[in-house]
């Protein structure tokens, strides 16, 4: 169905007109430019479509655009704050966590999401967290080794 919708992407209001079946990837794709959100698998299998809503972890690539209204959307563009990288964006550049890029996305919104909720996560939760990102390079020790180094430059703020 052909409808116009607001959403609050990375603290701003946007509006669009659209089929509100439409999956969230591709408004905030498409619609918005916000390019962080990757088309991996298109199953919620792969965790590069991740998103934050509400402060929760979520795929976007399935859900229905309509459901994320009257929530918070944060993207990995939203997480820093001007010129200031959020604490796991530092950290994954700190522990030369990415390779390829194509699990970067999900592995940082889960790693953001995880420390709200946990901010010193035993090396299982991590593993636990980032279980659902799929790595095509293998680096899954670097990105726990990122969140790790988040923890604790989280806890000194």
């Amino acid at each position: 169905m052909t409808k116009s919708l607001k959403l609050k992407v990375n603290s701003v209001e946007k509006s669009f007109t659209g089929d509100t079946s439409e999956p969230l990837l591709y408004i905030l794709r498409e619609e918005f430019g916000i390019n962080s959100t990757k088309f991996g698998c298109g199953l919620q299998q792969c965790g590069s479509c991740m998103v934050l809503i509400d402060g929760e972890a979520q795929t976007s690539c399935l859900l229905p655009c309509s459901s994320a209204q009257e929530k918070n959307i944060q993207t990995l563009e939203g997480l820093a704050k001007g010129n200031q990288l959020h604490p796991v964006q530092e950290a994954f550049i700190e522990a030369q966590a990415a390779q390829c890029g194509y699990c970067l996305n999900g592995m940082a919104i889960a790693a953001v999401a995880l420390l709200k909720k946990n901010p010193n996560p035993s090396n299982a939760e991590i593993r636990a967290a980032l279980q659902p990102i799929i790595c095509r390079c293998g680096t899954h020790s670097r990105f726990i080794q990122a969140v790790k180094i988040a923890a604790k430059s989280t806890q000194s703020l």
